[in-house]
């Protein structure tokens, strides 16, 4: 049996009258990359600030490394490490100094030069804080993070505002979080770093989980019909395959048999020399089940 390192059970958080988290189940194994995903006002970072120990819960239950999240004790804070959205270091000390000073903090932190390595910060080891892009600056957050050797890792939002290199270079780090044994815990609003990175994700909207699951079956993707589309000039004599016009001569089905119904089409196709043009092949995206289990809605808090 995988060993659980967060449980959450019946998980409630009320500002007022409103009720932004309303009664989740979530359970995060150890080792595993966890994902959750939510629009705005969706609960999701109120979640989050829970389990961290930031924000007080107004029922249910929360256990974070066997322990309730409000009363974390200092040795189980030191097996945590936490990347914010954003955060605070002195600009003028070099990457090394940096990392140094936070490891000062733990009874039992990672060598500073291993810290580096795994960040990908080797080049810029001797360099200033001020002096490192965006990108670099968000691997030192994680560098911090990763200085007191935790078990658990919370990643909010840490590729916001990332140009698509910097953001697999990003992924590459937490795949080398994964190497290293920990446990990730990660909230984000891109749908393909989810897919790429999680073990599991769950959608909240609303407050309440919606959906939860591996990326490749989340919402029934791994069941949902393959939709075909194409456009013909003339479908006289086109199988009747329930097909439904989009306009501009362009056809639309949805099929759980995809392969008999392509060799179907390209048959005649073939037999009267027509083409099936702009032909489109393709399953629900997780964003797609996304944005519906949503509403639409997209989006982080």
């Amino acid at each position: 049996m995988a060993e659980p390192v967060i449980q959450v059970r019946g998980l409630r958080k009320s500002y007022g009258d409103v009720e932004a988290v309303r009664g989740i189940d979530v359970t995060v194994e150890r080792g595993e990359v966890f994902a959750l995903l939510g629009p705005n006002g969706a609960g999701k970072t109120t979640t989050v600030e829970i389990l961290e120990g930031y924000r007080q819960r107004t029922g249910g239950e929360a256990s974070v490394l066997e322990r309730d999240p409000a009363k974390l004790d200092r040795p189980t804070k030191a097996r945590i490490g936490i990347v914010l959205q954003s955060s605070g270091v002195d600009p003028f000390l070099t990457v090394r100094e940096t990392i140094d000073m936070y490891r000062g903090y733990y009874p039992h932190p990672r060598p500073v030069d291993e810290v580096i390595d795994v960040v990908g910060l080797s080049e810029k080891r001797d360099t200033r804080v001020n002096k490192l892009s965006g990108g670099q600056q968000r691997r030192l957050d994680v560098a911090i993070a990763l200085a007191g050797d935790p078990e658990l890792l919370f990643l909010d939002e840490p590729t916001t505002g990332f140009d698509p290199s910097a953001r697999r270079n990003a992924w590459q780090i937490v795949r080398n979080l994964i190497a290293l044994g920990k446990t990730v815990f990660l909230t984000t609003h891109y749908m393909d770093e989810a897919q790429y990175l999680a073990k599991r994700v769950a959608v909240i909207a609303q407050g309440l989980i919606v959906a939860e699951g591996p990326p490749a079956t989340i919402g029934g993707r791994d069941t949902a019909q393959t939709v075909i589309r194409f456009r013909v000039e003339d479908g006289e004599g086109l199988p009747s395959l329930g097909q439904v016009p989009l306009g501009d001569g362009t056809l639309e089905l949805r099929t759980e048999h995809p392969t008999k119904v392509l060799h179907e089409l390209t048959a005649w196709a073939l037999d009267r020399g027509a083409e099936l043009e702009g032909m489109e092949v393709y399953r629900p995206t997780l964003e797609d089940i996304y944005l519906e289990l949503t509403g639409g809605e997209a989006g982080a808090e």
